[in-house]
């Protein structure tokens, strides 16, 4: 588990006096964050308020990586996608070290995040997704994925004599561990840098459009039609009882291929993309669920809502992603 840095307001004036943003006016920890510890920053600068986020990288995110996730922020915010843009230092350096950790300070996007969104929104997300494909096609940068359909394999197996104490049905809905969409999976589809993970809590609204997208911390080199997978399955199902809302895949493949056309190859992999994408999901909440003190501050995500998932898109096949 990551160990959180907590600051105090007088380190954050500290922090910032390394960037030319004007003097702390506020400074309010992020509860929402998981994998790292983040700070909404105010500051004033020639008597305007300017928003900020103040983010210390924990354990999860490794800190060699960091370059190649802050420079496609740079790059895709240069390229007019709503992608929030690093603050570089008054040296011109994008991170700094706080405590002995990476850190940086990112720019601040207005809107919200959204549980439950409208045909219209997962359109506009669609569409997002589709933008952020197109506009990463001259990006310099690689990243191999650090979550692999073997590494996730592997994480399941290593708990696999303990699913029973998250929820019997584990074993039976998984009892390969998913070793079986090795079979199935597919090879010779574009590629490109992908997100990988588009929830909603990581895309901001204002009035229906998207203002923001959020979190590129597992972005790397994958198949574009993974990226749609994942996701159509973190958009697709209701926050409350997990229940598929075939209005919103619609909405969401319809948004994505006005802007992107999907080849057949690519439509006829979206089942076992799904599939993979959810068990990505499982796997870390697994990991994180004999991490995590049932009684910790953290709250544990339950891996049998991407569990379901799984077995929906298995289940249903291409069916789900019928438009």
């Amino acid at each position: 588990m990551a160990v959180y840095t907590h600051l105090s307001s007088s380190e954050i004036t500290e922090i910032l006096s390394a960037y030319d943003v004007g003097s702390l006016r506020s400074a309010k920890g992020i509860a929402e964050g998981v994998s790292n510890s983040n700070w909404l920053v105010e500051t004033v600068q020639d008597t305007a308020a300017r928003h900020f986020i103040l983010t210390v990288f924990e354990a999860r995110t490794e800190a060699e990586e960091l370059p190649f996730f802050l420079s496609l922020l740079d790059h895709l915010s240069a390229r007019g996608q709503p992608v929030p843009r690093t603050i570089h230092t008054r040296d011109d350096a994008r991170m700094i070290t706080i405590r002995g950790k990476p850190a940086a300070l990112i720019e601040f996007l207005p809107g919200i995040s959204i549980d439950e969104p409208s045909p219209i929104e997962a359109g506009a997300v669609g569409s997002a997704l589709a933008g952020l494909h197109r506009a990463t096609g001259d990006f310099p940068g690689t990243r191999r994925s650090s979550l692999p359909l073997r590494t996730c394999m592997d994480m399941l197996r290593a708990h696999a004599d303990r699913f029973d104490e998250i929820d019997p049905e584990l074993s039976r809905l998984l009892p390969d561990c998913g070793a079986s969409l090795l079979r199935d999976w597919p090879s010779g589809l574009p590629e490109g840098i992908i997100h990988a993970d588009l929830f909603p809590d990581n895309v901001l609204f204002v009035n229906g459009a998207v203002t923001g997208l959020i979190d590129f911390y597992f972005a790397c080199t994958g198949m574009l039609a993974f990226d749609l997978a994942v996701t159509h399955a973190a958009w697709s199902f209701t926050a409350k009882d997990n229940a598929f809302r075939p209005q919103i895949g619609t909405a969401l493949m319809q948004g994505y291929e006005a802007s992107r056309a999907l080849s057949p190859a690519e439509r006829q992999a979206l089942p076992i993309l799904a599939q993979a994408a959810c068990l990505r999901f499982v796997a870390t909440r697994v990991e994180d669920w004999f991490a995590t003190p049932a009684d910790g501050l953290v709250r544990r995500k339950d891996p049998m809502q991407f569990v379901r998932r799984l077995a929906f898109y298995r289940e249903q096949g291409e069916a789900a992603f019928r438009t």
